[in-house]
């Protein structure tokens, strides 16, 4: 069983804690908060013991969880690393690519493991249909959210469309090379929209489109390949993937049959993947207790952060441009 500390007691702090506090694979030593207040009163609620200083609980456990704002997270993660413990560390990975950059080097440097938390990898309806995308051509995402205040504090790229980003570069195994996007401000001094089109090498083209700005939520992508159509609904956690094939000579009375120009018959069928419930949140913490028990690699890599970060930072870029 791993000590695991947690560095951060905000809303998906909380969450974190409790999710800890419960698995079979880790023992909760505590948590750190840089407002004491909210510290302590999280730890009066909860029962979870309160460290008011953030080396104590980091020299007391074997992982430290890093749910802090995204500015803290290089310091945080550097302080634990240098101290030869393990992270897991919320997305976007870090403020800077450079940051990001130095993280990985030090993961090296003191034989460490590290994950980031794109939750999204984890989502049932994402799992049961990530092996059945190969080689799509085309890719589309909408990430909708009614407006929160918390998150605002960074680009909507960063808070929101970052992880399609993830998703996508986890399925197409292709270079970037060419990203053209806009955003636009509404209520945040930040953009609360975006929408960017991401070219890849190997020819496939994502369109992204994020809003925390919306009237409703809504988290879909679809994936379009050779003779597959996929959608996945990352909220409702539900998948559709409609599949074409060489059409039998004699079709069934029920079956579905298109014919193109050429004269070339095609059937069209529908598959249903089994999709298994679970806590993605759950999921992606036991999973960095698995690696870091087997010594195998985490399934977020620092590398794919600091690669979906990359990407978005570009995607921000491009607003300037």
């Amino acid at each position: 069983m791993l000590k695991v500390g947690v560095l951060g007691a905000g809303h998906l702090g909380k969450i974190h804690l409790r999710l800890l506090n419960e698995s079979p694979k880790y023992s909760l030593i505590g948590f750190y908060d840089a407002d004491a207040i909210n510290g302590k009163k999280v730890a009066d609620e909860f029962g979870y013991s309160y460290f008011d200083n953030i080396n104590s609980l980091i020299a007391a456990v074997d992982v430290v969880d890093i749910v802090t704002p995204t500015l803290s997270h290089y310091d945080c993660a550097k302080k634990a690393m240098e101290l030869g413990k393990h992270i897991f560390i919320e997305k976007p990975i870090t403020k800077t690519l450079e940051e990001a950059e130095e993280l990985i080097k030090l993961e090296e440097t003191h034989g460490v493991k590290g994950q980031v938390g794109h939750v999204e990898r984890f989502n049932p309806a994402f799992t049961a249909i990530k092996d059945s995308i190969q080689n799509p051509m085309f890719i589309e995402t909408h990430r909708l959210a009614e407006f929160n205040p918390r998150g605002t504090d960074v680009p909507v790229v960063l808070d929101l469309m970052i992880h399609d980003i993830d998703a996508i570069l986890s399925v197409v195994n292709s270079e970037v090379t060419q990203i053209n996007a806009s955003g636009v401000s509404v209520i945040s001094k930040s953009p609360d929209i975006a929408n960017a089109r991401i070219e890849f090498k190997n020819g496939c083209v994502a369109n992204l489109t994020a809003s925390r700005i919306s009237l409703k939520n809504m988290r879909k992508s679809r994936f379009f390949q050779k003779d597959a159509y996929i959608s996945v609904d990352f909220l409702e956690k539900k998948v559709e993937v409609v599949k074409m094939k060489d059409a039998p000579e004699t079709p069934g009375e029920f079956d579905m049959i298109l014919q193109n120009a050429e004269g070339i018959k095609k059937q069209i069928y529908f598959e249903n993947p089994e999709i298994y419930n679970n806590n993605a949140i759950l999921d992606e913490l036991e999973t960095f207790a698995d690696a870091i028990d087997n010594d195998t690699h985490p399934l977020v890599t620092l590398k794919d952060g600091t690669a979906a970060l990359r990407v978005a930072l570009q995607i921000i870029d491009s607003f300037k441009k």
